[in-house]
């Protein structure tokens, strides 16, 4: 895909960077006016690319079901943006990141939507907003962070839409210990949660040829793991600072990639 959409609606022109590079910035104005000639442009265009914009704005322009399966970590009402994370840790210090909103978690309008355009779902944090998901569910994930004594917590939840039996995985991470020491990951997001987990995760819950989506991206492990196994995928980050943080971080790690194929070929 390597034509640039334009749209023209009177006097207005709009312009986003090249679908090529799969890293799209939009705003409300080009999502109102609609920046596909025709539905066929949009599913086409939309198939694949991290976009920095309202997740909110993305959804609207799915047609329903379009995303095999979402995988969403969103904020979940609890104020750990960011701002007070190097004040928590009693046991060593903390990192200062960039803070984002968590004052409160997605709200009606957002599950509606998600569960429009996603056949299946795995929601991070629902512990904390449980009354606003609409279904029960048998299957939640539990990530071990193997913390040990540490004063963070021990567990992280994922509420699932799937019919199975709950499902445990385990992999440290706690500060600067990490489950893979030898592929040790930078952390850039205070919500950051590792490569790993998303592999597992895929592994697990998704098929061959599903495509992925996620609405909030923090610091793209996501996108990593699907770029390691094959998916495509939509994802969104409406905060400038993150997006090209995690932007930054996609971009390298698919250029050693790329650098590690070439490799063996040659």
């Amino acid at each position: 895909m390597d034509a640039i959409p334009r749209t023209t609606s009177g006097n207005l022109q709009t312009r986003i960077c090249p679908v090529k590079s799969g890293f799209h910035s939009l705003n409300r104005t080009e999502m109102r006016l609609g920046i596909w000639s025709s539905q066929q442009e949009r599913l086409r265009y939309m198939e694949f690319g991290y976009y920095n914009a309202d997740c909110m704005d993305i959804m609207r322009e799915l047609p329903d079901k379009f995303a095999d399966l979402a995988i969403v970590d969103p904020p979940y009402g609890i104020k750990q943006g960011g701002d007070k994370n190097h004040t928590r840790g009693k046991l060593a210090s903390a990192t200062k990141y960039h803070t984002f909103d968590d004052s409160t978690p997605p709200g009606e309008a957002y599950f509606s939507e998600l569960f429009r355009v996603s056949k299946n779902q795995i929601i991070f944090g629902a512990n904390h907003f449980i009354d606003r998901l609409p279904i029960p569910s048998s299957c939640w994930i539990v990530w071990d962070k193997e913390n040990g004594k540490s004063d963070f917590a021990d567990c992280e939840l994922a509420w699932t839409s799937f019919d199975k039996a709950v499902r445990k995985f385990a992999f440290r991470w706690q500060g600067m210990l990490q489950g893979d020491m030898k592929h040790k990951e930078k952390r850039i997001h205070p919500t950051q949660k590792p490569v790993a987990l998303y592999k597992w995760i895929l592994t697990n819950f998704a098929k061959e040829g599903d495509i992925i989506l996620d609405t909030h991206v923090g610091s793209a492990s996501s996108l990593i793991a699907c770029e390691d196994m094959g998916f495509k995928y939509i994802g969104c980050e409406i905060d400038k600072v993150f997006y090209e943080e995690s932007r930054k971080r996609l971009e390298e790690h698919t250029k050693q990639i790329n650098f590690a194929a070439y490799l063996q070929e040659a």
